[in-house]
């Protein structure tokens, strides 16, 4: 598992997307979300904007990453 570390209280799925290479854009993100392929704790998600706080995990195809605080 991939951790990424923010230095903020969350980061937005899209950014965190994009941190952790897993897309290349803002717009693919936004796309890979609205197809439902991102899940969120386990639970699929469709909402480019939502926070992910340290602890929470997010997984697009078999990349699955965790997020963690600096």
């Amino acid at each position: 598992m991939m951790e990424i570390s923010i230095r903020d209280d969350f980061i937005k799925l899209g950014q965190a997307l994009k941190l952790a290479g897993l897309v290349s854009s803002g717009v693919e993100a936004k796309m890979v979300i609205q197809d439902g392929l991102v899940k969120v704790n386990g639970e699929r998600e469709e909402r480019r904007g939502r926070k992910l706080f340290p602890g929470d995990s997010f997984r697009l195809g078999e990349e699955e990453v965790k997020v963690v605080s600096l």
